[in-house]
């Protein structure tokens, strides 16, 4: 028989989550057939799966320790290791407390994995707090750090990482309520001499990777809002600040180039003549987009240190090789 205890960070989940994360090599259908067996109890009772855990509550295994460990992953088998080259480009970390990171990510490197040999930001995150000693590999098993915003690979800024329950479960109601606002940095062609609130309806089209906005709604589209302000203007270029208000994919890129301000150096949307030019001059490889500022608002519990608080992201060089003091 094995037990265990719920800790602080594992209160709030369902316990057949917990049990997912903790044999994950198990079937499903097997962990909820030794959940009616009563092989598998929460506080030496019956348990469905669906039980919301407290800190403090006890899971039992009537298991062998051989099923148990049969059907676990080693500890730390499934973050992959990064390579010593790139340990020496270290996480830019703007903000860090018991629950939640805030990461300036840069241009180029993925929030995700998009093929399992990848290295993404959630492998730099793992191999951060692993070397800072958190968490334990008992623990990463039963609960493991996970980004809660994700940004284009090409696109650098702010990225939100829970690495506890709470702060993942919190942030994740935040930004599903989209009380949590985003504001962005970009450079777009053409030069913008009023602030505009756009809406409109976004569709995507999945053979292609793209998405394409319109103003009346189409079948499969969703509604998008893109507010945003002149910061500076020059040599037929516009700095902007851009507030997300929903958010979508692609949704600053395709709703600025709807309007005849495509980001300069994106591949996908912006103008090939423009990107051009500047690949040439300032050596621009990838769009100038920037998730640039964070403000949080008021934030009851574990996170309530964050009531009302902003963060800044700087805006890479690029910007400034193109636009000058920004």
């Amino acid at each position: 028989m094995r037990q265990i205890t719920v800790t602080q960070e594992e209160a709030g989940q369902r316990l057949d989550k917990l049990l997912m994360r903790y044999m994950d090599a198990a079937p499903r259908s097997f962990l909820y057939k030794m959940l009616r067996k009563k092989n598998i109890t929460l506080n030496k009772k019956r348990a469905q799966g669906n039980e919301l855990l407290r800190e403090g509550d006890e899971i039992c295994l009537f298991l062998a320790e051989e099923t148990i460990d049969g059907f676990r992953s080693l500890p730390g088998s499934r973050t992959q290791r990064i390579p010593d080259e790139l340990l020496r480009q270290p996480l830019d970390i703007i903000y860090e407390d018991e629950h939640i990171l805030l990461i300036n990510k840069p241009s180029g490197m993925l929030s995700q994995k998009a093929r399992p040999q990848d290295l993404s930001l959630v492998e730099y995150l793992n191999a951060y707090l692993s070397a800072s000693g958190s968490p334990d590999d008992e623990r990463a098993v039963r609960f493991r750090p996970a980004i809660c915003n994700r940004l284009d690979r090409n696109t650098s800024g702010i990225v939100i990482a829970g690495k506890t329950l709470v702060g993942l479960q919190t942030m994740n109601r935040l930004l599903k309520e989209r009380t949590i606002r985003k504001y962005y940095r970009c450079v777009v062609v053409g030069e913008v001499k009023e602030n505009r609130h756009l809406k409109g309806y976004l569709k995507k089209d999945g053979s292609g990777n793209i998405v394409q906005v319109t103003e009346q709604e189409e079948p499969d589209s969703l509604p998008i809002e893109t507010e945003y302000r002149t910061v500076s203007v020059r040599d037929g270029l516009t700095l902007l600040e851009v507030h997300l208000i929903t958010g979508r994919s692609h949704q600053i890129r395709a709703h600025l180039a709807s309007v005849g301000h495509p980001i300069l150096g994106d591949p996908k949307y912006g103008d090939e003549s423009v990107n051009r030019r500047y690949r040439a001059s300032c050596g621009i490889g990838a769009q100038l987009l920037h998730a640039y500022r964070l403000e949080f608002p008021e934030i009851e519990g574990a996170l309530s240190g964050l009531s009302g608080r902003s963060f800044l992201a700087p805006v890479p060089d690029t910007f400034e090789r193109v636009m000058g003091q920004v």
